[in-house]
């Protein structure tokens, strides 16, 4: 399973990492390889079809865009996106798609991109074929391709490594199975976040696992502000799409602010209102195509990082250095869910979107909250446990309703779940891995129409406005 924190935390743009990232990754991938194999300078033309959810959802979840981009050399994690829209308009003025920035190709995406959302591909329901042509029209190269959630990307068939992998290394600490992690921790006096840097040395020193940790966390933070409005005047214009729906997270925090400089501690609640702010403030974002994290998706992006502001606003002693354990413990729960189960809507519904980030955050919680192993492993299960048949039925195909409230009630959740846990010894009758498994048993008995193609639930009983 040898998985980094960084795979389960990627920088990326909205709005989803399954139809927007995935697809870019695997855009970029196939562009690279016609280049590495001596074909670029004859390709005069790319052909893209999108299967199942990816067609069913991708105009709305913005997957056509997420290709094109990956096919001109952009990254998700460095790619600026401010810069989207203006360079599409521009592609689609000239007619023109410049592949990995230097070779231009006629392309015209009504014409070259396909949504076939009827159709599916027997490996995973997010796939996705490129096909690129010459000028006379003969095939050149044609693969498949599947985002399977978080923006991990399956190519043919055949797992496609994380970055940072490399052949005959090993975990000192290896772990597949819950019980497995919290058995190892326990015997050796490690805390989770301590147990996972000590594997996470596989690959670089501790001082830079670190250092990224609170990168990341600097990403986080940056979408939050910008989410609330702070510095961003775009945040006070109504997310794209035809729901025409209107931010409210600034206006949250405006109220929030002016609250608190009134009467401080008037409101029990009041740690939940700023909560809430901070999922939506993400998720906002996030549907405006903005910067923000895989948390372990976009979809799910609001709720870890609501959590962590939760634990830096109220938690006494709240540090970095706690920041670095929280998502070093929540990566480690993550990994369970991505060896075991799954973490997308498109193949369990929202129970692997926003179940996974609750468990992750509700584990992470309980363990810089002074949490015992034992009361971290109950905490992500209590997490996991209430969000169990959650299905995925995004009204318009958007990443907005009900994406962005559902960040707010999985963060509330989280920070619930941790607090049980903590009132606790540890010990209880379901396990992590028992409810994983239960998860992915529940997400293979889901009909389809449930599961990220806005063919049922609130997706056909809402009106679009």
């Amino acid at each position: 399973m040898m998985l980094s924190v960084f795979d389960i935390f990627k920088v990326g743009i909205g709005p989803s990492s399954s139809h927007t990232v995935g697809p870019m990754r695997a855009a970029l991938m196939f562009a690279r390889a016609l280049d590495a194999e001596g074909l670029l300078a004859a390709t005069a033309g790319v052909r893209v079809r999108l299967y199942g959810s990816l067609g069913a959802t991708g105009h709305g979840h913005a997957t056509d865009v997420g290709a094109m981009l990956g096919l001109m050399g952009e990254a998700p994690d460095t790619v600026d996106p401010a810069t989207v829209r203006p360079r599409l308009d521009a592609m689609r003025r000239s007619g023109q798609l410049t592949l990995l920035g230097r070779h231009p190709i006629g392309f015209e995406a009504g014409r070259d991109i396909a949504f076939v959302g009827r159709e599916s591909l027997a490996e995973h329901p997010n796939g996705m074929r490129m096909v690129a042509l010459d000028a006379a029209g003969s095939v050149l190269a044609d693969r498949c391709y599947f985002s399977v959630g978080g923006g991990f990307v399956v190519e043919g068939g055949v797992a496609v490594a994380p970055a940072d992998a490399s052949a005959g290394l090993a975990w000192p600490h290896p772990f597949r199975t819950g019980d497995e992690l919290i058995s190892r921790a326990s015997q050796q006096g490690l805390s989770v976040a301590r147990l996972m840097l000590e594997n996470e040395g596989t690959w670089r020193a501790p001082g830079e696992v670190r250092a990224g940790i609170l990168r990341i966390w600097e990403v986080m933070q940056q979408c939050v502000r910008r989410g609330l409005g702070i510095d961003n005047a775009s945040a006070s214009e109504r997310l794209p799409g035809n729901l025409n729906i209107r931010r409210r997270a600034p206006q949250l925090y405006r109220e929030l602010l002016a609250r608190d400089a009134g009467a401080a501690g008037a409101d029990p609640l009041a740690a939940m209102d700023w909560v809430n702010a901070f999922a939506m403030a993400v998720n906002e974002e996030n549907a405006a195509g903005g910067r923000v994290v895989t948390a372990p998706t976009n979809g799910a992006a609001g709720v870890i990082p609501a959590v962590l502001h939760y634990y830096r606003k109220f938690c006494p002693g709240a540090s970095d250095d706690g920041v670095v354990d929280f998502l070093l413990t929540a990566a480690a729960i993550g990994m369970l869910y991505k060896a075991n189960a799954s973490i997308s809507g498109a193949e369990v519904g929202c129970q692997g979107e926003v179940g996974v980030a609750c468990s992750m955050a509700a584990g992470a919680l309980a363990a810089v909250l002074a949490g015992t192993p034992a009361q971290v492993e109950n905490a992500a299960e209590i997490g996991m446990e209430h969000n169990l048949g959650l299905t995925c039925d995004p009204v318009g195909g958007l990443v907005q309703i009900p994406c962005i409230e559902r960040n707010a009630m999985g963060a509330v959740k989280a920070i619930n779940a941790a607090r049980l846990a903590l009132r606790g010894d540890g010990s209880h009758y379901v396990s992590l891995d028992a409810v994983i498994k239960t998860m992915m048993q529940t997400g293979e008995d889901m009909k389809s129409k449930y599961k990220e193609t806005s063919l049922g639930g609130l997706a056909v009983n809402v009106v679009e406005c």
